[in-house]
């Protein structure tokens, strides 16, 4: 069939069958289902490994789930799964693999690429990794002067720096000794300067993360790390010892001037936002040791193999990717909210955004098909309790529709009273509350017992909650690395699968290089003072005055 031939994907019977669901659906309650139904809990829950979903609490029936199936295996989505896991070249546009699921498998089974066994590879570079991280720990890799390494600084962007910086913070329970891990991507001065001021260099090993070592962003930044580290030491040969680098471009790192040795090997196969479970994720071995890592990969491997065997209807990726089909294109959703209640998770929202946000937000399917529907919904979040005081009058009362996923540990690293207990309290009640609402009869016998009736008619329109609001909750027993691991692996096959049924390539990122072409020739515009005449007049204004303030000269007058 020519692409010519696709029909547009809302006109597939599948998709229609789902509209008119909708329609007939649209006006149940969510309490009204669970009042008639007192095993909806079972029959809407799933759990895979350490992870227990809790999809009850949604706008769905029993017809719902199996017409969402089968738009997915109208859209090929076994197939695909399959695919993605052989190797095949799914990333059409660079003609890529996508196989981050090699870099944690923890089987015998090997894993081609073009015909090559990529498996030694994955191998070697995790044993290389906990040869440095053994040395790095047991004080036996010292720096300049024979100091011990008690601080390291990742210096990436994007995928080189939000995952490591996620996962390192989610697992600072297990972190190995006093060691200190920092983080570094933003090219403004002020987040390399204040990490630079807390450091000693003799005992600081810096990490620079750049597969093609030419990202601007990193590159000055770790310009900038070198010649304070060269300020202070003074000594050429100790960049060597201070500086790693996880990258593909062994000429640029030699020249920058990083031994070969210490350099870890990337592929182009483990797209960035996927690539924490690399070398990219040095910084999270450095932290809480190689065995630990490992147990992160041996999650994430568990979640494959889930992904890969269970049917669609209790695949715990492929359900909640359904359901964000729901709510996206049938409810007309345009965000999504993730909110752990686990403070370790506080940076899980942030890589979620990017994971999801950079894979799905794209205008064209892969055929190069301009979409007329929506695809990737804007994702964010906060840490609970903290959310409720911030974003959650807008969930339960705002006018804009927001499905939620919650996750929540039933057991905390820290026995402090009962907080655990509240913690988890206030989880279930606002996925309760959210759901629940609170009728106009609910607020008037509330109020009844101590308002006069004037005052209840002044006060109801405010005190009610309409409720029907879907939400999920991801329940663990505790966060260790075999869960986060789990929690990672399952937000990427959602957000896979999500991507088959929208038809688009959920691997490339193109929509970030126009930005980055642009602010090179302006930076170097700024440098010379000399800006083109085809830039529009706000480009030229906005720097115009900033290369007047950054010479000194007096700010020329913004209005005529």
């Amino acid at each position: 069939m020519s692409n010519q031939a696709i029909p547009p994907l809302p006109s597939t019977p599948h998709w229609q069958a789902l509209a008119q669901h909708w329609q007939a659906i649209s006006p149940l309650q969510i309490r009204d289902l669970f009042r008639e139904d007192p095993g909806r809990f079972m029959r809407f829950s799933i759990e895979a490994g350490p992870l227990l979903l809790d999809y009850s609490k949604n706008r769905i029936t029993a017809d719902t789930l199996p017409l969402l199936i089968a738009l997915a295996r109208a859209a090929g989505v076994p197939e695909a799964i399959e695919r993605m896991f052989r190797g095949e070249r799914i990333n059409s546009t660079e003609q890529r693999a996508a196989l981050h699921t090699a870099l944690r498998n923890r089987s015998d089974t090997p894993v081609d690429v073009d015909g090559e066994d990529v498996m030694p590879g994955v191998r070697a570079v995790l044993a290389k990794m906990r040869q440095l991280t053994e040395a790095v720990h047991a004080g036996e890799y010292r720096g300049h002067g024979g100091s011990s390494i008690t601080d390291i600084v990742n210096i990436g962007i994007g995928g080189s720096h939000l995952g490591p910086l996620m996962a390192t913070r989610a697992l600072r329970p297990y972190r190995k000794g006093h060691m200190r891990v920092h983080f570094v991507s933003n090219i403004d001065p002020a987040d390399l300067g204040e990490v630079l001021e807390q450091l000693d260099p003799g005992s600081t090993l810096f990490i620079i993360a750049s597969k093609t070592f030419t990202t601007l962003e990193t590159l000055t930044n770790a310009e900038a790390a070198k010649r304070w580290f060269f300020d202070r030491i003074g000594d050429p040969a100790a960049v060597g010892r201070h500086f790693l680098a996880v990258s593909t471009n062994l000429e640029a790192t030699r020249r920058f001037g990083i031994d070969d040795d210490k350099v870890f090997e990337f592929w182009d196969w483990a797209g960035g936002r996927y690539s924490l479970w690399s070398a990219i994720g040095l910084p999270i071995a450095l932290c809480v040791g190689m065995d630990r890592f490992e147990q992160l990969l041996a999650g994430a491997h568990q979640m494959d193999r889930h992904f890969r065997t269970a049917p669609l209807e209790r695949n715990l990726p492929a359900v909640l990717a359904l359901l964000s089909i729901w709510y996206t294109n049938f409810f007309g959703a345009q965000t999504h909210a993730v909110v752990p209640y686990d403070q370790h998770l506080e940076f899980l929202p942030a890589y979620l955004q990017q994971l999801a946000m950079e894979s799905n937000g794209k205008r064209v399917t892969a055929a190069g098909q301009v979409i007329d529907y929506a695809t990737a919904p804007v994702l964010w979040g906060a840490p609970g309790t903290n959310g409720q005081h911030a974003f959650f009058q807008l969930l339960h009362q705002g006018t804009v529709f927001v499905p939620v996923d919650f996750m929540t540990p039933l057991q905390g690293h820290y026995r402090i009273g009962r907080q655990q207990e509240l913690l988890f309290a206030n989880c279930v009640a606002q996925s309760e509350a959210l759901m629940r609402g609170k009728s106009e009869d609910e607020v008037r016998a509330e109020l009844a017992v101590a308002v006069t009736p004037h005052a209840i008619e002044h006060l109801l329109p405010h005190k009610v909650f309409p409720g029907n609001k879907p939400s999920n909750t991801l329940v663990y027993e505790r966060l260790t690395p075999e869960t986060l691991g789990a929690l990672i692996a399952l937000y990427e096959h959602k957000t896979f699968v999500e991507g088959v049924i929208w038809r688009i390539n959920s691997f490339d990122q193109w929509g970030v290089e126009l930005g980055k072409q642009l602010a090179s020739r302006v930076a170097s515009e700024l440098e010379t003072q000399a800006i083109g005449t085809d830039h529009d007049g706000s480009t030229r204004g906005l720097m115009n005055r900033f290369i007047h303030v950054r010479h000194g000269d007096p700010v020329p007058p913004n209005s005529e």
